[in-house]
């Protein structure tokens, strides 16, 4: 891995609420949620333990095991993209540019980390990546795309969620001095949404 995608790499990891001390900030089901995503974001699926998920939500193995019943359960719990996609495209056509933006930034404040970008980052093995893109085509790309009017749905779909990860990838790389970090949601929606939503509207 060459310095430029292992900067992309922790940032991704800090996204997702890596920063000292918030591994006990919270119990449950979410902190259970963001360990995984660190995790399995950060190391190979079959380096991942329970136990370790545990240490850093501040919970004990045994209730990851009541709340989701296995690593493979969470794992795929974690390579979910649904909810965050109920939320994302929650907008109609000639609203959802801004809307995007709006949620992104919403989602990754309320999750402490970026919903969409551990499609790019993971570092599992090979099947581990493919599941994940292919869960994020089917409920992301795809899904948007079906949602979009005119010629080259599909690729205007594609080049929106790719615009959407380069936003998340954006704000995580510069955290937390930022200039993204600073300016408010409506600010960013002011200067990012016109570009997604001509992709939305098409030729």
């Amino acid at each position: 891995m060459n310095s430029t995608e292992d900067s992309l790499t922790t940032a991704s990891a800090r996204a997702d609420g890596e920063a000292g001390g918030e591994a006990g900030a919270g119990t449950g089901r979410e902190a259970i949620l963001r360990a995984a995503r660190r995790a399995f974001t950060l190391r190979p699926y079959a380096e991942v333990t329970m136990r370790g998920i545990a240490a850093d939500a501040g919970v004990s193995p045994s209730l990851i095991v009541k709340r989701f019943g296995s690593k493979e359960a969470l794992f795929n719990t974690v390579a979910d993209f649904r909810a965050a996609a109920d939320e994302l495209f929650a907008a109609a056509p000639p609203a959802l540019g801004r809307h995007l933006v709006l949620t992104m930034v919403a989602l990754r404040d309320r999750f402490r980390g970026d919903p969409l970008l551990r499609v790019v980052f993971s570092l599992g093995i090979e099947d581990e990546r493919t599941l994940l893109r292919a869960r994020f085509r089917e409920q992301v790309t795809d899904r948007l795309a079906a949602d979009l009017t005119g010629p080259d749905a599909q690729l205007r779909a594609e080049l929106i969620a790719g615009q959407l990860l380069g936003l998340g990838a954006t704000l995580s790389l510069h955290r937390p001095d930022g200039a993204g970090s600073h300016a408010g949601a409506e600010r960013l929606a002011d200067l990012y949404a016109p570009g997604l939503q001509r992709l939305i509207d098409g030729p």
